[in-house]
């Protein structure tokens, strides 16, 4: 347990290695210590584990220094290990270290190769403290380290300018659920004070009531912190762009980690959720409103990757609606099963895009099966886990708690939202594979090769199956008992409706697909497909409404009408002494004719007067 903080220091020595070396180490080399800081930690992670269970999973603190220390505020590093972050450090340093392998294949040959793992070693040690924290000050520390993180990897092909506006879109979006978790921060130390969340858990029981003001708006605020992290409505804008980075970086920061820090972040501040039951109603309405819409704007996309962008949408959708009903271990347990099958679509979405010479477009593609054979395996298995078909899938098992939580609790409306979810997820889903690997070939593609590109597509091709499933997670005292419970009539609608979703795929684009294209060239489908392409407008909705007030304020103050208006008293000044000036040219007639028309003025004076 003493060696916990190492999981953190490993890969941040490797992000200060790598850095430093300005590139001139060889790729070798890089992706040595890139992939062995991350690989160490994932052992220490799994030693740290081991004791865990064998000390009858009790939570373990490793304090390692004060960090502020000012009068009454005293913040300090302390490492807190229970079920909860102990399955977070299994996620974020073993699927971490799969996508890590991967990437030394996938960017051979890319310019910054060295750079590349130095953001995702960074992003490793970032994640490990905002999941290893004891404090929320802390906490909020590797919140905006991962933040920065995914600007710098979205970004990471700066050449290409629409890279560098997708990294600072997702920057400022997240931006915006990062200000209001900061204000949940101030509220709760001016109420509490402390910010330790052990502590927290304590005394906001015994010092306030449940549904009170306070805790109305403390948990709002950390709701708000959350869905900005984990792309819900309404910050859920920013994902689809976030597509432009390299696709080991959507694998590891936009699908497994980084977006799932807003469930975490509910889960580890159940407690204060729990004492505002109302904001953790609308959690689970967040989490069921974004899933559907995301499933609908998943199902008309043509970029491989943007389709699985709002697919993560949709099952962070589910585990948001997994914390609204309570069902705190199933929201946990499809973030675990969700990151290992996302991860391997993602990975898999890689190998097929450099296979057919970086294309993207799904109908592009067509009939890969044959010259793919590992990354059709992968997406059947893969899609399979994401679609949640039966038994066979570990993504079956993590869904059904969600929806068997959302029955045992009563909340009917959230059930048929998670149901119609399932039917849109194995239909846009199927939609997916079928284009890509059926039908007539368009593309000439070369299956990628070697250890680092098919070790670890078969390990997560291995944890989406029912196997996955079988991991266990100790959150028997990190988290409270959950509603979630098998139900059969949950498992038999929720498996057929993902049954359904793939014949009606398999009806609408295996073939000639001589209905659908019908179907979208009707004037209604087109513009309903168009909406929903668009993300349902919500980018056209925030340019109207903040960008360009934004800009045209900023255009406006670009003349700095304010600096204009103090410095008018200096302009009429000049403006006299150089009329003043004009006055005294040396000339007799100039001077007779201004006591001409000053007497004048003087005698019409007298007479007005």
């Amino acid at each position: 347990m003493s060696l916990l903080y190492l999981t953190i220091l490993l890969p941040l020595i490797g992000f200060v290695l790598l850095a430093f070396s300005r590139g001139r180490w060889s790729e070798n080399t890089s992706a040595t210590i890139g992939i062995g800081s991350v690989f160490i930690a994932a052992l220490i992670g799994l030693y740290a584990g081991i004791n865990f269970f064998a000390h009858s999973e009790q939570a373990f603190d490793l304090p390692m220094w004060t960090w502020i220390h000012e009068g009454a505020f005293n913040i300090g590093i302390t490492l807190h290990l229970d079920g909860l972050s102990l399955t977070m450090l299994g996620v974020v340093t073993g699927v971490g270290t799969l996508i890590h392998l991967f990437a030394s294949w996938y960017m051979r040959g890319e310019e910054g190769y060295s750079r590349f793992f130095a953001y995702t070693n960074l992003f490793i040690a970032s994640m490990l403290v905002l999941v290893l924290a004891d404090n929320l000050l802390v906490l909020y520390l590797g919140w905006e380290g991962v933040g920065l993180c995914s600007y710098l990897l979205i970004g990471f092909y700066y050449g290409n300018p629409a890279n560098g506006a997708a990294a600072m879109k997702a920057f400022i979006v997240t931006r915006v659920g990062d200000v209001f978790l900061a204000i949940a921060l101030f509220i709760l130390y001016a109420q509490f004070g402390t910010l330790n969340i052990a502590e927290l858990s304590q005394i906001a029981p015994a010092k306030v009531a449940v549904g009170s003001s306070v805790m109305f708006w403390a948990t709002l605020m950390l709701l708000g912190g959350a869905v900005g992290k984990s792309a819900q409505l309404p910050l859920q804008t920013w994902l689809a762009d976030a597509m432009a980075g390299p696709t080991p970086v959507s694998a590891l920061i936009h699908a497994a980690t980084m977006v799932t820090a807003g469930v975490y972040l509910i889960a580890r501040t159940h407690v204060l959720f729990l004492m505002a039951p109302q904001v953790l109603h609308l959690v689970g309405i967040i989490g069921a409103i974004t899933l559907v819409i995301a499933g609908f704007s998943a199902l008309v996309q043509t970029d491989i990757k943007r389709v699985l962008a709002y697919s993560t949408m949709s099952q962070i959708g589910y585990m948001f609606l997994a914390l609204g009903v309570q069902a705190w271990d199933a929201a946990i347990f499809h973030l675990m099963i969700h990151a290992f099958f996302k991860a391997l679509l993602f990975l898999a979405s890689g190998s097929v895009i450099l296979s057919c010479h970086h294309e993207q477009n799904i109908f592009k593609m067509g009939g890969l099966r044959k010259q793919l054979p590992l990354a059709f395996a992968a997406f059947i298995v893969g899609g399979g886990a994401l679609s949640a078909l039966p038994l066979l899938t570990a993504g079956f098992y993590s869904k059904d708690e969600i929806l068997s939580g959302a029955f045992a609790s009563g909340h009917i409306n959230l059930l048929t939202a998670g149901l119609v979810g399932a039917l849109l997820t194995a239909l846009y889903t199927f939609r997916m594979i079928f284009i890509v690997f059926f039908g007539k070939s368009h593309v000439q593609a070369h299956p990628g090769k070697g250890f680092a590109h098919n070790l670890p597509l078969i390990i997560l091709m291995i944890l989406s199956t029912f196997i996955g499933a079988l991991i266990p997670q100790p959150l028997r005292d990190a988290l409270p008992h959950s509603f979630a419970g098998d139900s059969l009539t949950v498992q038999l609608i929720s498996g057929s409706a993902a049954i359904i979703g793939l014949v009606l795929a398999a009806w609408i684009w295996l073939g000639n697909r001589q209905w659908v294209e019908s179907l979208s060239n009707h004037y209604l489908c087109r513009l309903v497909s168009r909406y929903w392409f668009n993300a349902w407008g919500f980018d056209w909705l925030y340019d109207k409404v903040f960008v360009q007030p934004y800009l045209k304020i900023a255009r406006l103050l670009r003349a700095d009408p304010i600096n204009a208006m103090v410095d008018s008293s200096r302009y009429l000044a000049l403006g006299g002494n150089w009329t003043l000036t004009l006055t005294e040219n040396g000339k007799v007639r100039w001077y007779i004719a201004s006591m001409g028309i000053g007497a004048v003025c003087v005698l019409g004076l007298l007479l007005l007067s």
